[in-house]
């Protein structure tokens, strides 16, 4: 399918190839970060964008952080980094059995899950790590309606469709690497293979395939999820509600979920034109997020934080010639939206990045 911001896109990508060692280390750590953050909060993590950068590059854990929440980061960035790896060999085909050690260095091991019925009766069940699920999924959606996904006894023969599928139409070239993925995580999801984590895994699969063809790599932001399901939930209405329909759905049939994605992939690419090309003092990068301050100002606290961690009030008036109650003023702006954090020993954290 034709996009047109889609291929001009990619080709201010291409234009701006190779990337010197320090902007491809530059991309990886936003990536890294953004990702990650963004694909587990779509889930229901708690760690906040600047908590999920100090664990993962910094090995750090601050403020109050759940266990269970730190360790599902950790496990992800090591499934992102496998993936990677995964990606890089081209003349392996994809596997069933990939899919299923990516899912359980996601979910590291088995869990149970215990649920309060109405009368008071609790029941649990078993979460499997690596295996396909055992007992049937299903979602609600916000109108309110059940979405079946694949019967555990379909499951195995689905999975064996959806992969065969993709090596072989990877071969024969007619799809794209965005169309390939686009269309295999819509596939996935409408299998929803596992007990749990089908999500995180269907986001990694679509970086696979990117990666694996030498295009960039995409973030779904979590503060637009209402979007992504949107989308998906359009496509499932023209689809129809049978998982085997939905794990063989073509391109024409996901029209809605494929028009997303592109719009996606196109504005993330060119995001990360913007990040490597634009040199501006006054630029700064949050979550996927061009920030251009409307004063300098801004920016100048932010390299002398950057620089000085343990600078004090008084440090930063004289430096900056700032008065104390506009300087109080912009701090607290920045902490407001995660850009900034000071910890209990007065040191400043920066989590907003500069485009130089």
């Amino acid at each position: 399918m034709k996009h047109q911001a889609l291929d001009k896109a990619l080709e201010q990508w291409q234009s701006i190839q190779p990337l010197s060692e320090n902007d491809r280390e530059r991309v990886s750590r936003r990536f890294t970060v953004d990702f990650n953050y963004n694909s587990n909060h779509i889930e229901g993590n708690t760690l906040t964008y600047g908590q999920t950068e100090l664990l993962l590059l910094f090995g750090k854990v601050v403020g109050e952080a759940n266990f269970r929440d730190c360790e599902e980061m950790k496990a992800s960035n090591v499934g992102l980094q496998m993936m990677l790896v995964e990606s890089s060999e081209l003349q392996q085909p994809l596997t069933q059995n990939f899919i299923r050690t990516l899912h359980r260095t996601l979910l590291r091991e088995d869990y149970t899950v215990y649920r309060n019925l109405p009368g008071g009766v609790q029941t649990s069940y078993v979460i499997h790590a690596g295996q396909y699920k055992t007992r049937p999924n299903s979602v609600i959606t916000r109108y309110g309606d059940r979405f079946e996904y694949a019967s555990p006894e379909e499951t195995p023969a689905l999975m064996t469709d959806l992969v065969d599928w993709y090596n072989q139409a990877e071969k024969d070239g007619k799809l794209s690497p965005v169309e390939l993925a686009i269309l295999f995580h819509y596939r996935y999801i409408r299998i929803h293979p596992f007990e749990d984590g089908n999500g995180r895994i269907a986001r990694l699969m679509v970086n696979y395939i990117l990666a694996r063809h030498g295009y960039p790599m995409i973030v779904v932001r979590s503060r637009l999820k209402h979007l992504y399901l949107e989308a998906l939930h359009k496509a499932d209405l023209i689809v129809g509600p049978t998982p085997a329909d939905g794990a063989h759905a073509s391109l024409k049939d996901i029209r809605p979920f494929y028009k997303y994605m592109a719009n996606l992939v196109a504005q993330e690419v060119t995001n990360d034109v913007l990040f490597v090309h634009e040199k501006d003092a006054n630029v700064w990068w949050y979550d996927g997020e061009r920030i251009a301050f409307r004063t300098p100002t801004y920016s100048n606290i932010l390299r002398e934080l950057r620089i000085e961690p343990k600078a004090t009030f008084a440090y930063l008036q004289e430096e900056l010639g700032v008065n104390r109650s506009a300087l109080q003023k912009m701090l607290h702006s920045m902490q407001d939206k995660g850009y900034i954090d000071r910890d209990a020993d007065g040191s400043w954290r920066v989590f907003i990045t500069p485009s130089i």
